[in-house]
């Protein structure tokens, strides 16, 4: 059944007109699809409603066949930002949801240990936080998510804040640890060249309010490479439909100023 939304819509008290408008998605069981679209189209509220992080305006999410209605333990959340405790080591971080979810403690090395592994972080198990790098926080972050062995797999934008390099090495290892979980992932990026790089399908909002513009089934074979002829000419084709939908939204600001 998968993940399922039903003419999602979404206001906020202080706005005069709706952020998201009508969102009709399925995410099948094991894809990974990411949301793209200009800044301020409701790619994080779309990601906050799934996770039950928002409630919307009209319309329903369900996973599964049970209606979302909150935040749970079926959907894991991985922000821009890594999020860990820093008075806990890497390895205490990656167990707190364990704990939580009443496993005993062998249990919880066991698990924490296997995703330490699985994101190379496992020799840097008893380091803080504050010890790490950007991006061996983020694969940390990574690990605790996939602990939780939750059905969905949420992630907003979480390379952002990373050196290009930092984020190039962080994709890889994002697409070898599907490849080998394969997780239901919801994936939002301002990023067209992370979309293809990663997604099995790219759902495109258009601005002012969100709707789903286009979608784009990309079957560009894996591994993919950046700078494959396939690749350039699939991200030319989806930035140019992204710039109109720029260009109308600026059109309509300078209409109703």
């Amino acid at each position: 059944m998968g993940l399922v939304l039903e003419r999602i819509s979404k206001r906020f008290d202080t706005a005069s007109s709706d952020t998201l408008k009508d969102i009709d998605l399925t995410v099948e069981d094991g894809e990974f699809v990411c949301v793209i679209g200009p800044s301020g189209c409701g790619k994080t509220t779309l990601l906050n409603i799934i996770a039950g992080l928002e409630t919307p305006t009209g319309g329903t999410v369900t996973l599964e066949g049970t209606q979302i209605k909150s935040a749970g333990p079926d959907r894991a959340v991985m922000f821009q930002e890594p999020a860990l405790f820093p008075w806990l080591t890497v390895l205490g971080n990656v167990r707190f949801g364990l704990l939580l979810a009443g496993k005993n403690r062998a249990e919880q090395n066991e698990i924490a240990m296997h995703y330490l592994k699985m994101v190379q972080l496992a020799h840097f198990a008893d380091y803080r936080p504050h010890q790490l790098s950007g991006g061996m926080k983020q694969r940390a972050a990574l690990a605790r998510a996939l602990a939780l062995n939750s059905k969905v797999l949420l992630m907003d934008e979480p390379f952002s804040a990373l050196d290009k390099q930092t984020r190039n090495k962080l994709r890889e290892e994002v697409s070898d640890v599907w490849l080998q979980t394969r997780k239901t992932l919801l994936f939002i990026t301002h990023s067209v060249e992370e979309a293809i790089f990663f997604a099995d399908r790219i759902i495109m909002l258009s601005s002012n309010p969100g709707t789903i513009k286009k979608e784009f089934r990309v079957t560009i074979p894996r591994p993919r490479h950046i700078d494959a002829p396939a690749f350039i000419e699939f991200r030319t084709d989806i930035l140019n439909q992204i710039r109109i939908e720029v260009d109308k939204s600026t059109e309509q600001e300078y209409r109703n100023d």
